[in-house]
């Protein structure tokens, strides 16, 4: 059979899976916090044909994927005017807790801050997830008369006898972000990859990062760069497509030899 022809197949399968990654990437577009993937192509073992030339006479036998890496680049800030809505503004990921599971297992790392306050006073995530301050613990404002959270990511809750209470909410910023690995729900899992520590919980000051309270981080994804890049998919999907019909021409050229 024609090398050709395998390569096509192996280069229609990877621009199908860029497409698959485009396609994430848009439905995405108005997720909060969301990150953008991308995907990286590399090709495959060549094959020597011979070496008693001067250079060596290989043939490609196609390509494959080399990565698909997560673009941790910070998105446009919405505001909302709603005082538990954060936003980070820096590096870094807030640190939720799911309350099934006992610490530290059940820790995620998440940018989503649309968060709200349960009747018992915790601070969670959409779907439920304690946020935790920098000391672990789950946030809870139940004994405050009233509260706001400042820029240093600081909850400042005023006591019933007027005295003012502040609680800092934790960050966690890994060495490489890219290595965290996507789990659902706007969160992230921690890796040996991520991170050689562990999850490190900080506070915002110490992250070197700032808190924004009622406004939210958006999605990064940008529609003219996924469009193009859908354009970049299709013909290339197109040509690998080309290639094996022509590789198919042949053979059957081939076959009408005996004819």
């Amino acid at each position: 059979m024609l090398r050709s022809m395998y390569s096509g197949v192996s280069g229609m399968k990877n621009f199908q899976t860029k497409l698959d990654v485009i396609g994430n990437n848009i439905s995405n577009v108005n997720t909060v916090g969301y990150k953008k993937s991308t995907i990286n192509f590399q090709d495959l073992l060549s094959q020597n044909m011979s070496s008693s030339g001067a250079n060596p006479m290989q043939v490609g036998l196609g390509s494959s994927t080399a990565s698909i890496n997560v673009n941790h680049n910070a998105g446009s800030l919405m505001s909302t005017g709603v005082g538990t809505d954060l936003s980070i503004m820096g590096d870094g990921f807030f640190v939720v807790q799911d309350p099934k599971a006992t610490a530290p297992a059940g820790q995620y790392l998440t940018r989503a801050g649309n968060f709200t306050v349960t009747a018992a006073g915790d601070l969670v995530t959409a779907q439920g997830y304690n946020v935790l301050d920098s000391g672990q613990n789950k946030i809870n404002v139940s004994n405050f008369e009233s509260f706001s959270i400042n820029r240093s990511g600081e909850v400042v809750g005023k006591l019933a006898n007027g005295n003012e209470q502040k609680i800092s909410i934790g960050i966690s910023t890994p060495e490489n972000p890219a290595g965290l690995r996507k789990i659902g729900g706007s969160l992230y899992e921690m890796t040996n990859i991520a991170s050689a520590n562990g999850l490190n919980v900080q506070t915002a000051t110490t992250a070197n990062t700032e808190i924004g309270s009622g406004m939210l981080e958006m999605s990064n994804v940008d529609l003219t760069e996924e469009f193009t890049e859908m354009i970049i998919a299709q013909r290339g999907f197109q040509a690998n497509s080309k290639t094996i019909t022509t590789s198919d021409e042949i053979l059957q050229e081939v076959m009408n030899l005996k004819r």
